[in-house]
């Protein structure tokens, strides 16, 4: 079946339909106005999977995918066009190009945690760019799953865009296939699997990943503002968020007042009895819900630490001091616990960003330019934030992507175009001069031979 699948994504690619620019708006808008019309039942379905609260849907989900389709309509003309580069003296006379050509049949693996935007974002770009898609949603998140696909049906010709429902065998038969382009969201350890099963057919990769984020919070920080944005980026979606702040390093100076601030914004936020908050998610299921719980063993907790089995409830907790080598600081947290670290020198600071290797995102709480200035250009990170957390994704201009351990590859607005454009190169040239000189019998003397470089 899945072989079938493919191939008809592939006989559909050699009709040359999925290039053609009107072809790929029409399918947009009429993906545009679907999203519109079933936005309440994308709200619904989130809700019955993780009870994500209707405003995270439609500020993160929802609305974030429509204006990626805005921007896409808006300037998909200009991103298609060949670019016109300067040629080189050695060249001479020619005109030399850029085209954006598909890469053709593209495998698209969405995550739990954002079930919808993560599957629908990386579609716009591979669609826009001409090419055909498969996307497997995660079966974590069964009802949006299940409105994902019949979405995709109402809009798409079959072997246009197609969804490949099921669970982790689904995913292993589908990672079996060649593809020619692979976009994955996911853990690290799963990122794997799926790099090493493209180095088969040597299938160009996206890898959308994590790791540990650090917030790091200087002394001259401004405490309470810090406090509430920390909160928002922390637990937003209840923690499960590959951009979260995943730890903060505090200046021991402020660290009292920061944790004070910290419970403060907690409860304005969600209320003296979270549980009951229609704003705060629950963690996706059973297993992610335990490994979370066994986290917290042994750790000292300053505030929450509440929980509910037959919810899978887990409330916005904060963690004293937790040792570099306990469970919950051995790999990325994905959930609403946060370490809080202080520090009191630099060498501190290097101590722990050094040691969890190359995160997705990095954020900075500093009113002092040269510690700001100095965070980012000393350590290597995804992206991230100055005082604040998440907000990168939200401009459509900025790539979002990781590096090394945190992914590979990056997207959003025309980044997202070109990922899933392979950039041919191409000169015409002219035939009313051939100068004589590259074609044998070679007669120029070795001098000449290395002042050709400044003709290139």
């Amino acid at each position: 079946m899945i072989s079938e699948t493919i191939q008809k994504q592939r006989d559909f690619f050699l009709t040359q339909r999925s290039k053609d620019i009107s072809f790929r708006k029409k399918a947009l808008k009429r993906l545009q106005k679907e999203i519109i019309a079933q936005e309440d039942a994308i709200c619904d379905a989130l809700y019955a999977d993780f009870k994500k609260p209707r405003f995270e849907t439609m500020a993160t989900e929802t609305q974030l995918v429509l204006a990626e389709i805005k921007q896409a309509l808006k300037h998909i003309d200009l991103w298609s066009r060949p670019q016109k580069v300067t040629g080189t003296l050695s060249n001479w006379p020619s005109s030399d190009y850029i085209y954006k050509e598909p890469y053709g049949t593209v495998l698209i693996i969405a995550p739990w945690n954002y079930p919808f935007q993560l599957a629908i974002a990386p579609l716009v770009g591979a669609i826009a760019s001409g090419n055909t898609a498969v996307i497997k949603p995660s079966e974590l998140t069964v009802n949006t799953s299940k409105i994902v696909s019949g979405i995709i049906k109402t809009v798409f010709y079959p072997g246009h865009v197609t969804v490949v429902e099921g669970g982790v065998e689904i995913s292993r038969q589908l990672l079996l296939q060649q593809w020619d382009y692979i976009f994955f969201t996911g853990s690290a350890k799963v990122g794997q699997i799926v790099y090493e099963s493209a180095a088969k057919y040597l299938t160009p990769v996206t890898l959308e990943l994590g790791g540990k984020n650090p917030c790091i919070v200087d002394a001259s920080a401004t405490v309470k503002l810090t406090a509430k944005r920390i909160v928002w980026g922390k637990f937003l979606n209840a923690g499960q968020t590959c951009l979260a702040p995943d730890y903060v390093l505090v200046h021991k100076k402020i660290k009292d007042k920061l944790v004070a601030m910290l419970k403060k914004y907690i409860i304005l936020s969600y209320g003296e009895s979270i549980e009951k908050s229609p704003d705060f998610a629950r963690m996706v299921g059973p297993h992610h819900y335990q490994r979370l719980k066994s986290m917290l063993e042994g750790e000292k907790i300053l505030f929450g630490g509440q929980s509910n089995d037959r919810d899978n409830y887990i409330s916005p907790t904060l963690i004293d001091q937790p040792k570099m080598d306990s469970k919950l600081m051995e790999g990325e947290i994905f959930g609403p616990i946060l370490p809080i670290i202080s520090y009191e020198t630099e060498e501190e600071l290097d101590r722990y960003l050094m040691h969890y290797g190359k995160p997705l995102a990095t954020y900075v709480f500093s009113n002092t330019k040269s510690f700001q200035r100095k965070m980012v250009k000393k350590y290597s990170f995804g992206g991230g934030a100055i005082n604040d957390t998440v907000i990168q994704i939200a401009n459509k201009k900025l790539p979002f992507g990781g590096v090394g351990q945190s992914g590979l590859g990056a997207y959003h607005g025309k980044a997202s175009f070109d990922l899933f454009s392979h950039q041919k190169a191409i000169i015409k040239k002219a035939n009313w001069l051939d100068a004589p000189l590259r074609y044998p019998p070679y007669n120029l003397p070795f001098w000449f031979i290395k002042k050709i470089k400044y003709l290139f």
